[in-house]
């Protein structure tokens, strides 16, 4: 019997992330609390707290371009962890949810609110979930997979690789790309920053609009640019599990993604081959590309340049405009308007998401081609 083909008929595989280091993710928007239990970590890597927090801090929601939500989002490490570090058993982790308003979605029962999952969760759970607040769908689970992912950035900080994101834009609202010349200094600026941008003068006028979508009752959405650098060549593997393919189907799990390009992305439309190809020059004695259009893949494997790709984030679905959608139970039509506490963009804090699973995904890349014995482990 192929036990894996049955776990995913039967659907459970879906909250779990990963092949040698794993993240398996549960809970609810308005149950008691979130979690995720992350498994592979090598007994001995360092558990940074002081990342952890962060982390978390650059997710949680906060002023007037945030939902009114405020969660404290404290992890309490159950098991997995003694005296600062990895055990190399499972490591549970579990975020209380406190501020929980469940009236604010009484008048939303069995309504699908448009751009939300709410028919689509209530029919692939035969209607059994808990869907206040989005349920399983919503972007607090992102809490707990952003905890993970800044354990993988501290053991991969370790091997001289570090991640970053920025705000590339915000409703055509542009911020200076990544310079090839100094990635690291930027991605260590943007790192420390809230509002992660490179021009403050572009983030203040992006910042300007998402106020201005909220007085409106609108949202709005972007893009975000990725950098991961200080990996070495040879990571990932053709076709199926290539580099691209891992990174997009980790990418993709963060709520209100729908669209990543990696390098040029669909700028190669434009091009000639003699634009788009990245010239081999050896360097230091090291073997480098003149140019990165590729963002640091070929054939599905990492060639050692730095690895940049692009994300787009749709604008928040939830908006207190007037919208026209159905009651899927009573099976009619009816006019909507969104009550509670919502996000009118999340780029902000979700940047930190797709830098964690970012981390996550890389970080199992690893150990698929070197072993736990590359983060300090056992084999």
């Amino acid at each position: 019997m192929d036990d894996g083909a049955d776990q995913k008929e039967d659907g459970c595989m879906s909250n779990i992330l990963g092949r040698n280091l794993t993240v398996t993710l549960f809970g609810e928007s308005h149950g008691p609390a979130i979690g995720a239990v992350l498994d592979g970590v090598p007994g001995g890597v360092k558990i940074d707290m002081d990342l952890i927090h962060k982390g978390m801090d650059f997710r949680r929601a906060a002023g007037a371009l945030s939902t009114g939500r405020h969660e404290a989002d404290e992890v309490h490490i159950l098991s997995g962890v003694k005296d600062g570090y990895a055990q190399g058993t499972p490591i549970t982790l579990v975020i209380e949810n406190n501020n929980v308003h469940r009236h604010d979605y009484e008048n939303l029962k069995d309504t699908a609110r448009p751009g939300h999952a709410d028919y689509t969760g209530y029919v692939h759970y035969s209607g059994f979930a808990d869907l206040s607040g989005g349920g399983h769908f919503s972007g607090r689970l992102t809490a707990p997979v952003t905890a993970c992912g800044m354990i993988a950035e501290g053991m991969l900080k370790e091997k001289g690789i570090v991640i970053g994101s920025h705000i590339s834009e915000i409703h055509g609202i542009k911020d200076d790309p990544f310079d090839p010349s100094k990635l690291k200094e930027q991605i260590e600026q943007v790192n420390a920053e809230h509002f992660a941008v490179l021009n403050s003068e572009a983030g203040e006028k992006m910042q300007a609009c998402i106020r201005a979508a909220r007085a409106e009752g609108d949202s709005v959405g972007g893009t975000l640019e990725t950098c991961i650098y200080g990996l070495e060549a040879g990571v990932g593997d053709p076709e199926f599990d290539s580099l691209e393919s891992l990174l997009s189907h980790a990418v993709f799990s963060v709520p209100a993604v729908k669209g990543i390009a990696f390098g040029e992305g669909f700028g190669f439309s434009s091009l000639y081959g003699s634009e788009a190809n990245d010239a081999f020059i050896m360097k230091d004695g090291r073997v480098e590309t003149v140019t990165n259009h590729n963002g640091g893949i070929n054939g599905g494997i990492s060639n050692g340049m730095p690895i940049v790709f692009t994300t787009v984030i749709k604008p928040t679905p939830s908006i207190s405009k007037s919208q026209h959608t159905v009651n899927y139970v009573e099976k009619k039509e009816k006019e909507l308007i969104i009550q509670g506490r919502h996000d009118p963009c999340i780029l902000h804090r979700a940047r930190i998401v797709v830098d964690a699973v970012s981390a996550l995904t890389i970080a199992d890349a690893l150990m698929t081609r070197f072993g736990q014995a590359y983060f300090g482990g056992t084999e």
